[in-house]
């Protein structure tokens, strides 16, 4: 085949009108089997290796730019296994956790009104000193849980 003939075949490529629906629905597809960030994380190295700029990046995928970046440095240092690990973020865990299950037992049995005064059964009973605010975090925890 002569290099006129490779040419003329086919019919040229056409540009994908809009590229952004087309990634997003790709990070659709891969939520279904990872996790959301693992999802964005895997179409954003597949295009930083591409050459993409870093804010068509963030516009595609979500990712913040500071991710970009952390991903780009990643793999410029060759440390490819730490992209697909999506570790958890550095919160602490509550202060009732072990608990949870007793307080509210204790909530059943008697009538508190107040937060201030479950608060105070809570310190009262296990000794844990909890915030008005964390109560009630935990009563609309448990309250969403039954």
């Amino acid at each position: 085949m002569t290099e006129n003939v490779a040419k003329t075949r086919g019919r040229p490529a056409r540009p994908i009108p809009n590229p952004n629906n087309v990634l997003k629905a790709i990070i659709l597809f891969l939520q279904l089997f990872m996790s959301d960030t693992l999802a964005k994380r895997i179409v954003s190295i597949v295009l930083v290796t591409a050459g993409i700029p870093n804010e068509r990046i963030t516009e595609s995928t979500g990712l913040s730019d500071r991710s970009i970046w952390t991903l780009k440095k990643e793999i410029h240092n060759g440390n490819i296994d730490n992209l697909f690990v999506v570790e958890h973020g550095g919160g602490r865990t509550g202060k009732s956790k072990g608990f949870e299950d007793a307080i509210v037992e204790e909530l059943e049995k008697n009538n508190y009104h107040t937060r201030q005064q479950v608060a105070d059964m809570i310190f009262d009973k296990f000794g844990i000193k909890m915030s008005v605010s964390a109560v009630g975090k935990l009563l609309k925890k448990t309250a969403s849980a039954g």
